[in-house]
């Protein structure tokens, strides 16, 4: 049985509106990233130095335990982001800018390793790619007051990571799509190509 399907991808690519979609397309249980209730979200976009070894802790924390239910469960659950884009983008990410201490960035990821042991890959993992333009349009679009600080600088870096991090992914099967070149949430047949290619990845996992 397909239990754990995963869609990543820097702010703004979409992720959370494909997981709906998809959702409602399939019938898969939607886990969405913890951002409603995060008491640190806020705080770290105001003041990423203090914060960040916080939210990141926060984060390991909320999408092991998301894992944890999805393998325990009977359903066929699709997260929105991966326990890896945390440890391999967000907190090295953190760290380079020296918005991360080198003692608490060893400290997060020691944990993120041996969390990582005791949990399965994702069956599938959905990349969604979306250019600088493209995050900063959806990020405008759904207007969260503690994304308005966000920098271009601190996107770029993150897509960077992004793509570095695509480019090695060897833990199971990965489908990358160009959200720069669809618009799955107004266009039908946009839609209509993403569950074309994610039909086909399925369908090689039985």
């Amino acid at each position: 049985m397909i239990k754990h399907i995963a869609v990543a991808g820097n702010i703004g690519a979409g992720k959370t509106s494909l997981s709906e979609r998809l959702s409602q397309h399939y019938g898969w249980e939607v886990q969405y990233e913890d951002t409603s209730s995060n008491p640190y979200l806020s705080d770290f976009y105001n003041d990423m130095n203090r914060w960040s070894f916080n939210l990141q802790v926060y984060f390991l924390n909320s999408r092991y335990r998301q894992i944890l239910d999805i393998r325990k469960g009977d359903k066929t659950v699709i997260q929105d982001r991966t326990i890896y884009e945390d440890a391999h983008i967000f907190a090295p990410n953190l760290h380079e800018m020296g918005l991360m201490s080198k003692r608490d960035f060893d400290n997060y990821f020691s944990l993120f390793q041996l969390m990582s042991q005791h949990v399965d890959a994702p069956d599938l993992v959905i990349y969604l790619k979306a250019s600088i333009p493209t995050l900063v349009s959806h990020i405008q679009t759904r207007g969260r007051d503690y994304e308005g600080s966000m920098s271009l600088d601190y996107l770029r870096k993150l897509n960077e990571r992004y793509e570095e991090w695509i480019s090695n992914y060897r833990e199971g099967r990965l489908l990358i799509i160009n959200s720069d070149d669809l618009d799955f949430i107004n266009e039908p047949s946009d839609f209509g190509k993403i569950i074309e290619a994610i039909d086909g990845e399925l369908h090689g996992l039985f």
